[in-house]
């Protein structure tokens, strides 16, 4: 297995990349370029790690002692292909059917605009100011356009445009809690928490995030907004970084202070998620994205292939990882195999 890894890592090496993440990388560190790309090699080999992570959690700063902490990608995604069953991709990535699957838990209501009447729409955006467009299908917020709907004139276009695009999945959008509005209030920010539920059927919290928009009408890492992570009840713990390394102590839109902003209702949060849990029997690695309304938690979707959230060092000051909950929670035969 160990032999088929290097192999794949190998085959997909991307040398514009790698060298484009050995500059960024070259921010912090005084090393010559070839020895961090090197480094970044050498770390891929022998802990499992991919190139963005030893970008985004500073590994080049790191001990190997302090390396070895650290949760990766690659062993992420091999979880789930071991935990989940082959299904859980269509199973969660059919945004339709968790709709339906999950209605008593997502407080929204939405319609499927390649199906609808042009009447049908029409009576859907004149329930709901702002609504969301999304392909039924996708992930990692590609797609996704938020619409005012006193704006849309000729509704029999703009649907015809939508399902032109794939866009056919249509969603009011809801109203966050002040406290989050306070935060950043052009996307809606989201609680992703990841969690496994072993064969005795215990739900374990391996991470909490709290994802804060940055520009854009979605909060998601890789569409350029911020993290930070939170604590086992819902406090944020450190200053939010993105996907470029930067450090945000305060929100630049807003000025609020990331560190100590306290998520509202998390301890329904985690209710809501243990019992959501019960219902994907197949599934027990999931990521979960849920919003928090002025009423409490709304449940956004589940992902088989979570990312991983860790904080980096020059962030938090703490120079070691989360490894250790994954192998609490899962154990370490499981997540330590190659």
């Amino acid at each position: 297995m160990r032999i088929r890894y290097l192999f794949d890592r190998a085959r997909r090496l991307n040398p514009t990349q790698l060298l484009e993440l050995a500059h960024q990388v070259k921010r912090i560190s005084k090393a010559p370029v070839p020895v961090i790309i090197g480094d970044m090699l050498w770390c891929s080999v022998r802990y499992e790690m991919g190139f963005r992570d030893y970008v985004v959690w500073d590994i080049r700063m790191l001990k190997a002692a302090e390396r070895r902490t650290w949760m990766t990608h690659p062993k992420a995604f091999r979880l789930n292909k071991t935990l989940n069953a082959p299904e859980a991709r269509q199973l969660l990535q059919d945004k339709k059917q968790f709709l339906i699957d999950f209605a008593d838990l997502t407080h929204r209501e939405w319609i499927d605009a390649a199906t609808a009447t042009d009447d049908e729409t029409r009576d859907f955006l004149s329930r709901h100011p702002r609504v969301i467009a999304k392909p039924a299908a996708g992930e990692g917020g590609a797609g996704i356009s938020i619409y005012e709907s006193a704006e849309i004139t000729d509704v029999a276009a703009w649907r015809a445009e939508l399902v032109a695009n794939d866009q056919t999945l249509l969603e009011q959008v809801l109203a966050q809690h002040d406290d989050l509005n306070a935060v950043y209030p052009d996307s809606v920010n989201t609680v992703r928490m990841i969690t496994y539920r072993d064969p005795h059927g215990e739900l374990h919290v391996i991470a909490s995030v709290l994802r804060i928009g940055n520009g854009a009408v979605i909060d998601n890492f890789a569409s350029g907004g911020m993290f930070t992570m939170l604590d086992d009840e819902g406090v944020a713990l450190y200053p939010a970084v993105d996907k470029q390394s930067n450090i945000y102590r305060e929100h630049p839109r807003t000025g609020m202070t990331i560190k100590g902003i306290r998520v509202p209702f998390f301890d329904r949060v985690v209710e809501m998620v243990t019992e959501a849990s019960t219902r994907l029997p197949t599934v027990p690695y999931v990521g979960w994205d849920i919003a928090i309304t002025p009423e409490g938690p709304a449940l956004i979707e589940a992902n088989h292939n979570s990312s991983v959230f860790q904080m980096k060092p020059s962030a938090s000051g703490i120079r070691t990882g989360l490894l250790h909950r994954y192998r609490d929670a899962i154990g370490a035969d499981i997540v330590d195999k190659r």
